[in-house]
């Protein structure tokens, strides 16, 4: 949210910098992300000053130029060589000095430099008024005011105005304060408690001086819908001469982002800016019956809206109607046939406080975001409507004539009160950690303009403002008061008390340290996606079926609208992102949630469940390039690499695993795995048609596993520990000739069976199939690694262990030593 600083000074007077301001405002919770000088000519005329020709002579080598002498303030005059037919002396003229940037109408910037034209040395420009960015002109240079002062700035003559605008990032909480209004109400509460001095005054725009000037264009309003519109207001401004913003408006709005559209519709603006208060304009004339219903309309309308867009109304969308048909979505956004136009002569202007949840369901149903939508979905003021449409009303009649030919229709069947909250000083004192004046925080809440309705004592009741939607408990005005009376003033106490919770083992968070920095140890980044996804990912995935998506009843984004299932997609994404910004070559993983939806057989019930997942993700060159290594890209086996080092990390054996179906819509390839007969791990290669979905041409390597699982079984092991060998190992090799279904795992699983107490592993160096073998076998060369913590091995008791090892292949595999 934007906030002009000048536009602020309107309503509080203080001694305060715009520095000071934004470190105040961030201070008190209305935090400045920004801060931005906005200028209303581009390069504010710097280095652009007064000019008086004291002289004017022909150039001796070019007729259509002029050698003059310019008086602009300083020790000497200047000469400057100008081509201006209208250059005279005596004139007042704008000079841009050496060293100036000038930032031309048509876009170009020309930075001013000692030259020489014609061999005639010049100092500086006089310049016209496309040239100094202020005007269209050409035809000449500018010539200024007799009265003005040789030396004097020309943007302090011309009275021009640089801005300073604030970029507040608002919490959803504080709608109260999405306007200039708001804002300068909480300045003024922490100037008048901590710096009084320095708060002269603070004042809401007037409407006293509104008055109905005849009763000549009178519109009836019927709210049809009173709990989706507890309040509705409407008047008549009559012979409206709809132009262009005076240039003040035009500034106030451009400064904040907003584009100037004419009197009315900017004065619209202006208001829902100042007070907060959406307005919406209507050219009267177009509305069928004088006659504005607040109701809804049959499933199925059709409705153009402003940008020229046909919709299909639901039943539970809230509509402003003529007699005759739907002319304005509530609260949303206005209709095409409705709209002020530059032929409009009588404007019907609406002020209203419509339900946000009902103005947030239509939005998000028509995906629909505007400047309205968003202050009405997080709660208006039932209390300011119809100040608000007075204030526009007064500034529609200033600015484009006519006249308030209606009285005010409001309808409010049941006024919105007060709230009351119940507190205790010391109850404050205790929530916030700090033994606070009970004047202190009086004075607070006053300058909040928290109303103390009762007092007894410790007691205290506050009456809340009706603005103030978000404070409704105690907890919220300690919040209030908290705020205030300043965070960094609540000291951080000398001895910090704790108590000893028993924690089940294993931890959570400590495995899940421990997992990261493993990876990020080989050179893995952590990513935190987002939890929510788009439904259309899981249309055509049967092992995330879209019948288990937890949807979202009123999504932020239709590409936003469920729960994931898996981390894989958001993955992907923070791949695309990487690789769009040349960063192919990456190693990621993420720690998260999945959701799905479960609820028992026969259960009506929707239930929702959720698992953590940890994701790991290769994919790229697997090292940096280098003058004396090949570049290599990752592969399957790079992933898997990392994977089975970070389950040896917690015990877990990936070849005493389980196999698992895998996944053939995630991976093109791949392998799965089953841990204490659960489905635990899949990595492998992800399918094309899903890399596709990002736009990812290079392949990706993929491995998630259910994290609990791997939990439980680390909670089941007993941890034992034993001496390190005194003793070394011994390495040996064999080549066996094998049948083609014979695995490795077979293998594996016969050798420690038959060497129980000094084999210590088993490993596979190399898999031969080819033209030199007969049919139906391979070649497996095996590694084994033998040691004895007791006693060096000896030559026959290596060769004993080989013999029987090789003994239990033939007898049980067949398998020839080649």
């Amino acid at each position: 949210m934007k906030i002009s600083y000048s536009w602020l000074k309107e309503y509080i007077c203080a001694d305060v910098s715009a520095e000071e301001a934004s470190k105040i405002l961030t201070a008190i919770g209305l935090e400045v992300e920004s801060v931005e000088v906005v200028e209303s000519v581009k390069g504010g005329l710097r280095g652009v000053a007064v000019g008086h020709v004291l002289a004017c002579e022909p150039h001796p080598d070019a007729d259509k130029l002029r050698v003059t002498t310019v008086d602009v303030g300083g020790e000497r005059p200047l000469q400057i060589v100008c081509g201006a037919p209208n250059v005279a002396a005596g004139q007042k003229v704008p000079v841009a000095t050496i060293g100036t940037t000038l930032f031309f109408a048509n876009g170009d910037e020309v930075k001013i430099k000692k030259s020489k034209l014609r061999g005639v040395e010049s100092n500086g420009m006089i310049c016209a008024e496309d040239e100094l960015g202020i005007g269209a002109s050409h035809d000449g240079i500018m010539v200024l005011d007799a009265n003005a002062k040789a030396g004097q700035p020309l943007a302090d003559l011309l009275g021009l105005e640089s801005d300073i605008v604030f970029e507040i990032g608002l919490t959803p909480n504080r709608i109260d304060a999405a306007s200039h209004v708001g804002v300068a109400r909480d300045l003024a509460a922490y100037l008048a408690v901590h710096c009084p001095e320095k708060l002269k005054n603070f004042s809401y725009p007037s409407v006293e001086k509104f008055k109905v000037d005849n009763t000549s264009n009178p519109y009836s309003v019927r709210v049809e819908n009173t709990e989706a519109c507890p309040r509705y207001c409407g008047v008549t401004v009559s012979g409206v001469t709809v132009q262009a913003s005076p240039g003040w408006l035009q500034k106030r709005l451009s400064a904040i982002g907003l584009r100037p559209i004419n009197n009315v519709v900017d004065v619209t603006n202006y208001v829902l800016h100042e007070l907060g208060q959406p307005l919406h304009a209507f050219d009267a004339d177009k509305i069928e019956g004088k006659t504005v219903v607040v109701r809804t309309c049959p499933e199925g309308t059709i409705f153009k809206t402003l940008d020229e867009v046909e919709r299909k109304l639901s039943s539970q969308d809230l509509m402003i109607c003529s007699a005759e048909k739907p002319i304005c979505i509530a609260g949303v956004f206005g209709g095409t046939e409705s709209g002020v136009t530059g032929a409009t002569k009588n404007v019907f202007l609406e002020s209203a406080c419509f339900s946000a949840v009902w103005v947030r369901k239509t939005a998000k149903r028509h995906a629909l975001s505007t400047d309205a939508s968003f202050r009405y979905e997080r709660g208006a003021d039932p209390n300011i409507p119809a100040t608000a449409l007075k204030r526009a009303a007064m500034l529609i009649k200033e600015l484009g004539g006519g006249s308030i030919s209606s009285e005010v229709a409001d309808v409010y069947p049941q006024a919105a009160e007060r709230k009351s909250v119940a507190l205790t000083f010391s109850g404050v004192c205790a929530s916030i950690g700090k033994s606070i004046d009970s004047g202190v925080i009086k004075k607070i809440l006053t300058a909040l303009e928290l109303e103390i309705t009762h007092e007894d004592g410790d007691n205290i009741t506050v009456s809340v403002p009706t603005y103030r939607i978000d404070v409704a408990r105690p907890c919220d005005v300690v919040e209030e008061i908290l705020r205030i009376y300043g965070y960094n003033n609540v000291e951080i106490p000398q001895h910090i008390h704790a108590s000893l919770n028993h924690a089940t083992k294993p931890d959570n968070e400590q495995m899940v340290n421990a997992a990261a920095n493993l990876l990020s140890s080989q050179g893995f980044n952590e990513i935190m996606c987002l939890s929510l996804t788009n439904a259309k990912r899981y249309d055509e995935l049967h092992s995330y079926p879209k019948e288990k998506l937890a949807l979202l009843q009123n999504p932020n984004s239709i590409e936003l609208n469920a729960m994931r299932q898996t981390l894989l997609f958001g993955g992907l994404e923070a791949i695309a992102y990487n690789i769009n910004r040349r960063q192919p070559d990456l190693k990621l993983y993420e720690f998260g949630n999945t959701y799905y939806k479960q609820a028992p057989e026969g259960s009506v019930t929707e239930r929702f469940g959720e698992e953590a997942r940890l994701s790991i993700f290769v994919t790229g060159a697997r090292h940096k390039k280098s003058w004396n290594e090949p570049q290599a890209s990752s592969d399957f086996f790079t992933l898997k690499k990392h994977v089975e080092l970070l389950l040896q990390r917690f015990g877990v054996n990936l070849h005493a695993l389980q196999s698992a179906e895998l996944p053939t819509d995630i991976f093109s390839d791949g392998a799965a795995y089953k841990l204490a007969g659960k489905n635990f791990l899949s990595m492998g290669v992800v399918h094309k048609k899903l890399r596709d979905m990002f736009d990812v041409k290079q392949e990706v390597y993929f491995a998630e596993i259910r994290w609990q699982i791997l939990l439980n079984f680390v909670a089941r092991q007993k941890i034992t520990y034993a001496e390190l060998p005194k003793y070394p190992e011994v390495n040996r090799d064999l080549a066996l000739l094998l049948d083609k279904n014979i695995t490795f795992a077979q293998l594996r699983e016969a050798a420690h069976k038959t060497e129980k107490r000094l084999l210590q592993s088993v490993g596979l160096f190399d898999v031969y199939e080819g033209d030199k073998l007969p049919d139906g076998k391979k070649s497996y060369a095996l590694s084994f690694t033998l040691q004895d913590s007791e006693r060096t091995l000896t030559d026959q008791d290596i060769e004993r262990i080989m013999d029987n090892l090789v003994k239990a292949f033939e007898k049980d595999f067949g398998a020839q030593l080649r």
